[in-house]
């Protein structure tokens, strides 16, 4: 069975540009170094919650759009080789000070799916 790394954050409205290209350049090294699938989202139907939301998760700001991302890999094993890879790779070489996002307010995990329809 599959293996998935999820990702979500918030992103400032006037960086969503900058954000996507980092995106693109992203997703090609993920895919060029085995992954199965890459895939962003823009939050378009999340609201503050009163609780716990998608935006309250990365304090997203009134000015800011919440991304919920995936990558897919074979497997766990998979995922490890592929993530040594990418992180490994001089592209992915970044200053986190000029990410177009608040790294911090970042949250990602490593999830083995229980079903796979």
């Amino acid at each position: 069975m599959s293996y998935v790394d999820g990702f979500l954050l918030a992103v400032p409205k006037a960086k969503l540009d900058d954000y996507k290209k980092l995106a693109q350049k992203g997703g090609a090294v993920w895919m060029e170094h085995g992954a199965l699938a890459y895939v962003e989202c823009i939050g378009d139907d999340v609201p503050y919650g009163e609780v716990t939301s998608f935006p309250r998760a990365v304090q997203a700001k009134d000015d800011e759009v919440v991304i919920f991302s995936w990558v897919v890999y074979a497997s766990r094993e998979s995922r490890d080789a592929v993530m040594a890879k990418v992180m490994a790779d001089p592209r992915m070489d970044a200053d986190l000070s000029t990410m177009p996002f608040d790294a911090k307010r970042m949250i990602f995990g490593g999830f083995k799916p229980f079903m796979e329809l």
